[in-house]
């Protein structure tokens, strides 16, 4: 069986797809896409650790929780990431 799929002709309109890779793990996934070259995608990393992102090919980055972790990762404790995102709320 075959799909066939119509499309309108909206290529004035285009989609903006945002890649938001947050912790080790995401930016890991981002630099893995980056390196695959994955194109016309925003790249956006966000963690706690300075150094990760740092290292993260992402051409956005976003650090949270300096106060939380100073600057360290959340050592993967939910309860302190959530922190650290809560942190910067505001």
């Amino acid at each position: 069986m075959t799909l066939a799929i119509d499309f309108a002709d909206n290529s004035h309109q285009r989609a903006k797809l945002k890649v938001i890779g947050v912790g080790g793990a995401g930016g890991n996934a981002i630099n893995r896409m980056i390196d695959e070259g994955l194109r016309g995608v925003e790249f956006i990393a966000i963690n706690t650790d300075e150094q990760a992102l740092e290292i993260c090919k992402a051409p956005m980055k976003v650090q949270i929780g300096t106060k939380t972790t100073q600057a360290l990762g959340a050592g993967a404790d939910p309860d302190k990431g959530r922190r650290a995102a809560e942190e910067d709320r505001s």
